[in-house]
This record gives C-alpha cells, structure tokens and sequence, in this order.
C-alpha cells in the first residue's frame, strides 16, 4: 500500500509539479520502479482500484504490459493462471474505459499468448478461448475485438523477450486458428456499429499472409462487406485498409496468378469503378488521397497482368514500360523494343497529361512569403514529390518527350512574364522547376527545345525565386551545353545570369555558385580561353568585393569551378594559374602568420579555417600532380606556423590536416620531400596534442607511400610512435570513451597498414600491443570506434586471404593464438549484449573486401528492423576468426558459450551457434549461418535481466584486462 501511494505521488509530481527538476526526479523513480519485481503487484492492484485516475490507470496499464512483454520470466510458472485472469478482468472492466488503457491490456494479454504455448494456456489455445469467452461474454465483445485486432501485430514484435522458436510457434498457432478468428469476425458483423473494429481486425489477420485460397475470399463475407462500403459517401478506412492488404495478398509477383484470379477480378473492377471518385470537387481530400491509395497499390501489385492485359489500365506504367524484367519472355531485343513500344502506345497520352497536370502543382503560392515556415516545408516537399513523379515521366515517355511538354507550359507563362519586377514569375519559375527536374533524362543531343530554352532565359527578369531557379536549370543543363554546337555561343548570356544571381540574395547566390561549378565542370575545354573573366568572378565573389553575396561555404563552388578549368590547363600554365587560384586564399594567412604567434594563437579558427578549407578544395580539384606538390612545397612555411601555434586546435587542424591529404592523394609520391617533414611535424605534435586527424593523415601517407622502400625507415619510426603514445592512452574502456574519434581513426590506420605496409607493420612491436588495445576497446558504446576495433581485428584474421599479407601469417599467430580464448569470448559477448542492439540500423564505411561481401550477401537477409548493423561486423569478426583458426576456433567458442547459464541458453541454442561456427570453419555459405548466430544474440538480449546474466557470465571489460602469457 505504501508504494502505491508512492507511485501515486510520484505520478502526480510527474503531471502537476512546477518545478521541472522535481517532475524529472519524479520521471526517473517511475522508471526505476517498472524495473522491480514489485511492479507487477503494484500496477495490477491500481488498474482494479476503482479510486485510480486516468494518469494512474494509463501508467499501470503501459507498466503492466511492459512487464509482461519484458520480464514475464521473472514470474513463477504458476503465476500464468492468476495473470490471465486478472487481465481478463481487466480488459472487461475497461471495455468501455479509457481507449488507451484498453489498448495497454489487450497488448498485455496478447503478449502473454506469445509467451505461453497453447497447450499451457488451455482451452485450445488464445484464439479458442477468446472466442469462448466472447460467446459467454457478449457485452465485452468491444474489449475482445480489439484484442483479436492486435494478436496476429504480436508476431512481428520484436519487444516481447521469447525465444525464437516460440515466437515461431506463436505465429504457427494463430495460423491454424485463422478460421475460427474470421468466423469471429464474420459474426460480429451483425453488430454494425462494431463494422469498422471488425475490419481493422480482419486486415491484421490478413498481414500474416497465411494462405487462404483466393477463391474462398472472394465470397468472403468480410471482402465483400469492405468492398461494399467502398460506395459509402463517408470512405471507411478500415474497409481501404483491408482492401490494401487483399491486393498485396494476392500480388502475382511471387505467386501463381491464375490461383489469385478470383479475387483479383473481384477486387479490380470494384477499385476501377471508383475513378469518377478522383474528378469529383465535392470529394473529402482524405477519401480521395486512400482512393488513389487503391489505385497505386493495385498497379504495384498487378503489374505483370496490367503489361499483359491492356484493359486492365489501371497502375504501374512506369514500371511495365521501362523496367528491363518486365520484359525477359519476349526473347530477341527486337521483340522487347516492339513490346516496349505496345506498352508506351497504351500508356503515352496518360502520362502527357501527366505531365502537363503536375507541373502545376509545382507554383508558387501568392501568398507564400506570410505561410508559416512549417507550412512553406511542406510546399517544398510537395515540389520535391512532384519532380519524383515528373521524372518517372520522363522515364516512360523519353526525357525529351517529357521536355516538349514543359516547354509548351514554359511558352505560355514567358508570354505573361515581361521583365518587369511585378508581373507574374510563378507560373514561369514551376515550368523551369519541372525542365530541371527531368535534366538528367533529357539526350545531350536534343536541338529542337533546348536552345530556345537557353535563349530565353537571359529574357527573364531577375525576381529571387525566379533568378534562383533559372541558375540551378543552367547548372542542370551543362552536359547540354559542353554538347551543343551552339553551347559556347550561349555561355556568356548564361555566366552573366550567374554573376546576377551571386548578387542578389544569399540564396541565389548559393544556386548560382552550384551551377558555376557545374558550368566549368562540363564544360572546362571549352572555358579554358576565357579564364582571365572567370578568375575576375572568382576573386571578387571569394573576396566579397562589391555587391557579391556568395557565403563561405558557398565559396567552395567557385574554388572547385576554377580548380577544374585548370585541370585542363597545359602543365607549363597551370602552375601560374594555380598560384593565382590560391592567393585569395594564401595572402589572408601570411597576413595572420605575419602579425606575430600571438595574434595566429589567438585568432577563431574559423578565420584561419574559411581560407585553408579553400586551398584544401583547390589540391583536390586541380589534377596537375606536380603543380600541386610545388605549391605545397612553397606554402610550407605558412603550414608549418600553423601547425606549431595551432596545434591546439582540432577545428584548426582537422582542416589543416584535410588540405594536406587531398594535396598527398593528388601528388602522390611527388610530394616526398615534403612529406617527409610533414610527417616529422605531426609526430612531434602527436605526442603533445593527440589531435585524431593527424592519424588519419598519416593513414593518407601510408596508403601512398606504404609500398615505397624509399620510405621504409621514416614511416616505421612514424607508425610505431603513433601507435606507441595511442596505445598508451587507451588502457581502459572509460579511455575509449572519452575519445571515440581518436580510437576511430587509430583503428583506421592499423588498417591501412595492414593493407599497404604489412612488412613494417607485423613484425613491429606494435603489433601486439594494437592487439591487446583492441581487445579492452571492442565494446566501447560508440558506433563508428567499435566498427573500426572489428573491421582492424577482421583484416588481421584475414590475412592469409591477401598476396601481401601471406608471409606474415606466422607472426600473427604467434599474436592471436595466446589471445583466441579471449578475443573469442570477448566477441561472444559483444554479440550477446555488451555492443548495441542487433537491431540498431546503421552505415558501417568498410573498406575489407572481404566484409564488403559478407555484408552485400546478408543485407537482403529477413532480421527484424535491420539492415547494416554493429551486429554483422561482429559477426563477421567471429566467422573471419573461426575460418582462420579452424578447430582451435571452435574449442574457443564452446568454452566461451559453455559459460552462458542454462536458464540464459539452451543447449539447443548453443548447439545450433556452435554448429553455424564450424560450417563456417568448413566453408560454407554466409546465408546459412546467420540465422543461428542471430538467434543466440536475440536471446540473450531478449530482457535485461537476461543480458546481465550473460555479461556477468562472459565478464568482456575484466577479461581484455588480464594479461596474456
């Protein structure tokens, strides 16, 4: 009674306290308290108080149903009875209460079928029983509806803590009580205001895909009664839900088409017969918006028949004309192309009009400038939906099909459009929005539109919207214009466009600078005599001389720009041209450098950053090897002030760092002689300043120069006095916390050794101690840091895989053997909980070929809620041991999983995840073994008291402590 009233209290402080650090405090106690044993008995007797308000009944009822999704283990076996048939009471007694607490019940008893196998829940199982008690209980059918509703949304919920093989059974035994669930439903029916409910239910029973044949569903009263109240003036949206999942139940994509007829030709001549629905004003928005629902669904899904059956013109015509597979039974390309073209005949008017509709859709509206920002969001991302559509157009009909269209749409609103300020640009600006949609569809070689549209465009006044949207069209059309004939006549009208737009407003400057880039990228041999103009663009927008309104980031563009006319300068001029493109840059920080240490130290490092970020682009962009490394080679001294004052500071060096390893990857082994003091600064500062970047630096240098044996003695004396000072900061797990990015690009680098170096990487004493690092680090809670501990651990059980890296096999083993029952338990951990959730989605940046593989051949594999994650990296960790250690592999796991209590795994469990390790030490293929390696993971992490039974069993952060004899 005394923590009830606890609980009370605290709910109250919760809803009604003023002080927000009470209503916190308040906050965590209540989540605290869900953890305990306690709360079952407490949560169950406030939802039967009587007394209890709507904040306690909401919060007992999210309690109680967490518990039994969660924690159901932590009862005795004999505890099921009375739960049930508290619940039971529960669910009758709310049958007219609050929803939201109903609805926390009804998850709650479902979750409690899951756990509990039909033959101990009694009665034939759940669906039996509830429709026992729905008989014996008519008045309570309400409440029962909705816990038949959630039932069948049980088996995909990946929240309630069952092992794999019961959540399997569940979904078995909800497939054989199928027909007596819609037979429930079927009678319910005769209770009209229960309709809706009744369909709700009936479309979650239909996701389980448990095949009913079509035939008898197509007389199905439930079909038939979704299919009728399709004509009802208010659309039902449990009848569109059912109607949905019917189609996508019969798509013939996976299955036998002439079985799924029956239904098929009863649900498309109903959805047909809802066209005149779409033309019609008066229609709700909402009826309308499930209406084509309807319709996109069934083209999805009907798509082969609709390419064969032209009067089933009804859906994916985007998908019948232009995807290659819709075609493969019609043999010859000569056959194809006829076919292709009967698909585009049946289909062309359609998507014209289309087109024409669409575009309009695209205009801006008058009063845009006083809609709230969350309003002109969604405006643009209805622009964006729109060009989606458009380009799908584009697809069917040919971009230059699509292209007459608009151009007739862009005609008519320049005739309405003078240079005036205050006539209407809108309906010009959608036209150009739509022709910049369809920009990468359109042929290079198109001469009948593309050149009027070019001639026009220097006509247009210069409103903002208009002017930022005229920009990005010429930056979308520059292949066309470096293919034209006529292309270089039209550049100087559209480059002045471009200066216009860089002075108006910050955002047409923006798109202005991006279609600059575009312009010299495309069309570079063509600009190379003109570079004196576009070098007088560049310095006064870089500058920000006169009216220039281009931002700094922005600035980036016009760096690039240059950066890629240059690249098509001769050798002898490019090195002139270089140095002029780096001076806006370069005279800034001698001015800095020149005032003295104390103001360079002072200084933000943005005002350092804005002009090193530029020169950093410039290396990049300017493929002439040599001119590159002479700049590099005369601004050294300007470098190295910055890195002696500066080092300090990550933002400083992170972009000091980045300038210098585009210049690296540009030059490549023409940069030696700088290279060689480059790396003995940022060696020194290393072990000052631990500044990550200056790893990842290095890992540009070792890539380069790994090979070289010119650079052997300077980059061993490099790596080892890296790796040395990094190892010796990271002894515990809390180190690899604190500095996750110094970890990740440590890790990085031993792999790029690995890779490029291996002679002076292996036999180096930091081999060892990389390992051993590796070891304490493999479970720090970081997503980028763990992935590259196990990306660095795979290249190391890999390397037998690599010419390179056969001859030090040896050296390895003599590392890893001594340390396999450990790495090995450790791993066996991370999998089984001491590493984030299997079902955390995530992009790995993977450079092991031999991962790369891996994951390509799992991505498509069916885990609950993932696709690239943690798990498979340390999956793969396991198998790459596994595989180069065989049966000692094995002996490491048994005795790392032997470790893993009964009541945690069974040995049914732990056979399968033994079994799947030594098919993999055997060779066999990936897809065969995940599924018992997933399943071990799922159930140790299946609640938390699980997961801390099998961390404290596999001990992972005392272990990579111990030492290794």
């Amino acid at each position: 009674m005394e923590l009830q009233n606890t609980v009370k209290e605290a709910l109250n402080a919760l809803y009604h306290h003023p002080d927000d650090a009470v209503r916190m405090q308040a906050d965590r106690w209540l989540q605290d308290f869900q953890r305990t044993i306690d709360a079952w008995q407490v949560a169950d007797n406030l939802l039967h108080d009587t007394a209890s308000n709507i904040e306690t009944l909401i919060f007992c009822s999210q309690t109680l149903r967490s518990k039994v999704q969660r924690d159901f283990e932590e009862l005795p076996s004999e505890a099921f009875r009375p739960l049930r048939v508290s619940l039971n009471t529960l669910l009758k007694a709310f049958h007219k209460g609050p929803p939201k607490v109903r609805t926390q019940i009804s998850l709650a008893v479902a979750a409690l079928a899951v756990h509990v196998p039909a033959e101990d829940w009694g009665d034939g199982g759940i669906v039996n029983w509830l429709r026992d008690e729905m008989n014996s209980n008519p008045e309570y059918i309400p409440s029962f509806l909705e816990l038949l509703r959630v039932l069948p949304e049980e088996v995909f919920n990946y929240k309630i803590a069952v092992r794999p093989d019961r959540r399997r059974s569940f979904e078995n035994e909800l497939a054989s009580g199928m027909e007596i669930a819609l037979n429930v439903l079927t009678a319910c029916l005769n209770i009209n205001e229960l309709t809706e409910q009744v369909l709700e239910a009936f479309s979650s029973w239909l996701r389980l895909r448990h095949r009913i044949p079509a035939s008898a569903l197509a007389s199905h009263p439930l079909v038939l009664t979704a299919l009728s109240s399709l004509n009802s003036d208010i659309l039902s949206e449990a009848s569109v839900n059912v109607i949905s999942e019917l189609i996508h139940y019969t798509a013939v994509r996976n299955s036998n088409a002439v079985a799924q007829m029956p239904l098929i030709q009863v649900i498309v001549p109903r959805i047909m017969s809802l066209k005149p629905q779409l033309r019609d004003p008066s229609k709700d928005e909402e009826d309308v918006k499930a209406i084509a629902r309807l319709f996109a669904d069934m083209g999805d899904a009907y798509v082969e028949l609709i390419a064969t059956e032209t009067n089933m013109n009804c859906g994916n015509a985007y998908y019948i004309v232009t995807i290659r597979d819709s075609y493969v039974a019609y043999g010859s390309e000569a056959s194809v192309e006829a076919e292709r073209a009967r698909r585009l005949q049946v289909f062309r008017s359609s998507y014209e009009a289309l087109v024409s509709l669409v575009s309009v859709k695209v205009e801006y509206p008058q009063d845009y400038a006083d809609l709230s920002r969350e309003d002109q969001k969604d405006f643009k991302q209805t622009r964006y939906a729109v060009a989606d559509v458009l380009i799908d157009a584009a697809l069917v009909l040919g971009g230059d099909a699509a292209l007459r269209i608009l151009y007739m749409k862009l005609i008519e609103a320049v005739s309405n459009c003078g240079q005036s300020q205050h006539t209407d640009w809108r309906p010009a600006e959608a036209a150009l929005y739509s022709i910049r949609a369809i920009s990468d569809f359109v042929s290079n070689t198109e001469g009948e539109v593309m050149p009027q549209i070019m001639s026009l465009l220097p006509k247009l006044p210069h409103q903002p919207q208009l002017l930022q949207t005229v920009c990005l069209v010429i930056g979308a059309y520059s292949k066309w214009l470096d293919a034209a004939p006529s292309g270089l006549s039209f550049l100087p009208p559209l480059i002045d466009i471009l200066v216009s737009g860089m002075s108006i407003s910050e955002e047409t400057a923006s798109a202005a600078a991006l279609a600059f880039r575009h312009i010299c990228d495309d069309c570079k041999k063509k600009l190379c005599g003109s570079l004196d103009g576009l070098f007088q663009i560049y310095q006064r927008a870089v500058i920000g001389e006169g009216p220039f309104k281009v931002s700094a980031e922005d600035s980036l563009h016009l760096v690039e720009a240059l950066s890629m006319v240059i690249t098509e300068l001769p050798s002898e001029h490019a090195k002139k041209a270089l140095e002029a493109l780096c001076l806006p840059a370069v005279a800034p920080l001698q001015d800095i450098i020149n005032q003295g240490p104390l103001v360079l130290g002072q200084k933000p490092a943005r005002e350092l950053t804005v002009h090193i970020d530029r020169l950093a682009n410039i290396f990049r962009h300017v493929n002439h090897p040599e001119a590159v490394a002479d700049a590099v080679q005369r601004l050294w001294p300007i470098f190295k002030a910055i890195f002696d004052i500066r080092s300090w500071d990550m933002r400083t060096m992170e972009s000091l760092c980045r300038a210098c390893k585009n210049a690296v990857r540009t030059s490549k082994t023409l940069m030696g002689v700088t290279v060689g003091v480059m790396l003995e600064e940022i060696q020194g500062l290393y072990k000052q300043h631990q500044q990550p970047c200056f790893l990842y630096l290095s890992s540009e240098v070792i890539k380069i120069f790994g090979s070289d044996p010119t650079c052997t003695n300077y980059l061993k004396i490099l790596i080892e006095s890296l790796f040395n000072h990094t190892t010796f900061m990271l002894t515990k797990i809390q180190d690899f916390t604190s500095r996750p990015d110094l970890v990740d690009d440590c890790f990085l680098l031993a792999s790029r050794c690995i890779r490029y170096c291996p002679q002076l990487f292996f036999p180096s004493p930091v081999f060892p101690c990389l390992v051993d690092c590796s070891m304490i680090g493999i479970t720090v809670q970081h997503r980028e840091a763990s992935n590259s501990i196990l990306n660095f651990l795979s290249d190391v059980f890999d390397l037998a895989n690599s010419s390179q890296g056969k001859p030090y096999v040896s050296i390895r083993d003599n590392v890893i053997i001594p340390r396999g029952s450990v790495i090995t338990r450790i791993l066996v951990a991370a999998l089984t909980g001491a590493l984030p959730s299997s079902r955390l989605e995530t992009v790995i940046c993977i450079s092991n070929p031999f991962i790369k593989c891996f994951i390509e051949r799992c991505k498509f594999f069916p885990y609950p809620e993932t696709s690239f994650s943690i798990f498979l990296q340390v999956t793969y960790a396991l198998l790459a041991l596994t595989r180069a250690y065989g049966a000692k592999a094995l002996e490491w796991a048994k005795a790392s999983v032997s470790l893993i209590p009964s009541n945690a795994v069974t040995e049914v469990e732990r056979s399968r995840f033994l079994q799947a390790l030594s098919d993999a030490a055997a060779g066999a293929a990936i897809n065969g073994l995940m599924i018992p390696i997933e399943e071990l993971s799922e159930v140790c992490r299946r609640n938390r008291s699980v997961q801390e039974i099998v961390q404290g069993a596999l001990r992972p952060l005392e272990l990579n402590m111990a030492p290794v004899s």
